[in-house]
């Protein structure tokens, strides 16, 4: 029960009205939480799990049906779906399997969390999750963090990093930004441009603590502008500007804030298509993505990555990853358009 508790709570999910959603993965018709349950009672005790079963199930459900699954089972079999599916599957699969028990959010905390316990950090992580999500997501995933780990997520973002790098995320982690306006106020627009460049290419060094405030506190639609206006000032677009002026985790993550302002679905697009170009793949990477991704707009990043690499995401993941851990990335993704 405590299981269920933890990863099933009733939390409210939350995305920003502004963005649209492309889900890959959404509510089935005809739901039946009793008979999947059954359904997967059935391919857990079957002689050596029936994986292909609880993939079937779990991958065309969504968070809010999973929930209700694992309520009925919970009746039926007197024990929790989150440990009986720990004691049936192992490896790259049962991440997943465990991933999609939790919801976006939950999964996003959870995912911070990790990045940031223990020894050492994984700022590739961090920055991916902080810098890519909504506002109103940012202001779900603390309340989440808070109840899953009785911990402040600012605190724990401010004693894992230093400098500018955590000064940057910590705006982020503020939710400060404005939301999106029907008014389009151009004398702001060129200020915050001609703000960028005088802050950065112009001068020696950089003023960061100018560009963390505009990043981190316009409207993602204000700043596709500001960047628009920024090339009329500087030679050089925003990201070759952040390229020149910045280093390390601080140019990575204003890297990412960038793209994701100018295409959040291409971005994921590139993470994923990096992630997958050597043998195999980097299986966290590619998890992460995908599973945070399937209810929010895997489907749109799955067609910016057929559109700029001239094969479906589909395709790629058959060719870099095998066995139920490709089949359960796979029923993610959905069919090909």
């Amino acid at each position: 029960m405590a299981l269920v508790a933890e990863y099933l709570g009733q939390l409210s999910l939350s995305f920003g009205a502004s963005d649209p959603k492309y889900p890959s993965v959404v509510p089935a018709l005809d739901f039946d939480p009793h008979r999947d349950a059954a359904r997967i009672e059935t391919a857990i005790k079957t002689k050596g799990v029936d994986e292909q079963t609880i993939i079937d199930v779990l991958t065309k459900r969504t968070y809010n049906q999973r929930r209700e699954i694992a309520f009925a089972y919970e009746q039926r079999a007197k024990k929790d779906l989150i440990s009986a599916l720990k004691a049936a599957l192992s490896g790259s699969l049962e991440t997943v399997i465990l991933g999609l028990m939790k919801s976006p959010t939950q999964y996003d905390a959870t995912a911070i969390r990790e990045s940031i316990k223990g020894l050492g950090t994984d700022e590739e992580s961090l920055i991916e999750i902080l810098c890519s999500r909504s506002n109103d997501e940012l202001v779900e995933i603390k309340k989440v963090y808070k109840e899953l780990f009785k911990k402040e997520l600012e605190k724990d973002v401010a004693g894992d990093t230093s400098g500018n790098f955590a000064k940057l995320l910590l705006a982020l982690v503020q939710t400060k930004r404005d939301d999106p306006s029907s008014i389009v106020d151009y004398d702001k627009i060129d200020t915050d441009a001609r703000a960028l460049y005088d802050a950065g290419v112009k001068i020696k060094g950089t003023d960061v603590p100018t560009w963390i405030s505009i990043m981190t506190e316009r409207s993602v639609p204000h700043l596709q502008k500001v960047f628009q206006r920024y090339k009329s000032y500087s030679p050089y677009d925003m990201q070759e500007s952040i390229k020149k002026e910045v280093k390390g985790d601080l140019q990575a993550s204003f890297l990412v804030l960038v793209q994701c302002f100018e295409n959040k679905q291409l971005f994921f697009a590139n993470r994923l298509n990096e992630a997958m170009k050597s043998k195999g793949a980097k299986e966290k990477v590619v998890t992460r993505i995908i599973v945070s991704r399937c209810e929010v707009d895997l489907k749109k990043v799955c067609s910016e990555y057929k559109a700029h690499f001239g094969q479906s995401l589909q395709k790629t993941i058959s060719e870099h990853t095998k066995g139920d851990y490709q089949k359960v990335l796979l029923g993610l993704c959905g069919p090909e358009d």
